[in-house]
Formats: C-alpha cells, structure tokens, sequence
C-alpha cells in the first residue's frame, strides 16, 4: 500500500481511483496530477515504484488536501457564524445554507424526526412521577 499525505491507498485500485481517497483530491484533480508528474493513470498503486510514488506526494503536496484542508473549511464556517451572516447563521441552527426548503425535507442537517403531538402514556406517567418527587421535596406543593 502506498502512504500519500497520511492516507493509505487502497494496493489493488489503479491510481486514477485511488487517489480521491485523499481529502479534497476528487477524480479531474486526480487526473490533472497525474499528467502533471507523469505517472500512467492505468497503473494500480501494488505496481507503482518508489520513485513515482514520490513524484504523485510532491504533486499531492503542492495542494491543500486533508487536515489543512479541513481546518481552512471550518475556521472559514467560524468566521461567517461571528460576524453574523446568513450562512453562518444557518451553520449554527444546523440547516441547510443553500436557499434549500426545509418545510418537508432538509432531514440530513435537521436530524431524525421528532414527532410533535401526543405522548406515550409511559413517559407521561414517569413526567407525573417526577413532578410530584420535586414537589414532596420542595414542600408537599404541587403547581
């Protein structure tokens, strides 16, 4: 297995596809780097040598990829939540910042749904029971 920027590559994938497993290298950047250093995009990484396993890190390293890249894309979030726009505004309430709906979907960044309405009568017995566990101690008077 080849080690570039801290990822481990998959051995039998050819190197056009297993690059994307890297941090922000996606399929037309992994084949522009590729031409770059001149490396066969149909070659499989168990079959790369060393010397152009070196020459795809030192095309690899002159990008922003994985944690440097992680950290620009958060503190870049952070900067728009403190100085109070819109999008930093959606970041923080977890909705979409894309002008999408969010009346029937938007469940990935909303989260599982919470049925409003009726409870069970489970939880509503433990709710009694806790109500009046706090109103013995406080005194024996309930609200």
């Amino acid at each position: 297995m080849a080690r570039i920027s801290g990822i481990e590559l998959p051995s039998n994938k050819k190197i056009l596809f297993a690059l994307p497993y890297v941090y922000g290298i996606g399929p037309t950047l992994a084949k522009k780097i590729l031409d770059e250093v001149k490396v066969d995009s149909d070659k499989r990484v168990k079959d790369l040598s060393d010397s152009e396993i070196s020459k795809l890190q030192k095309g690899v390293d002159s990008i922003v990829v994985e944690g440097d890249l992680r950290r620009i894309v958060q503190q870049n979030i952070r900067r728009l939540e403190e100085i109070g726009t819109y999008r930093g505004l959606r970041h923080r309430k977890n909705l979409p910042s894309r002008g999408q709906r969010t009346r029937s979907n938007a469940r990935t960044l909303r989260g599982k749904r919470l049925t409003v309405g009726a409870i069970k009568k489970e939880i509503a017995a433990k709710l009694e029971t806790a109500v009046a566990k706090d109103a013995a101690a406080a005194g024996g008077k309930q609200p």
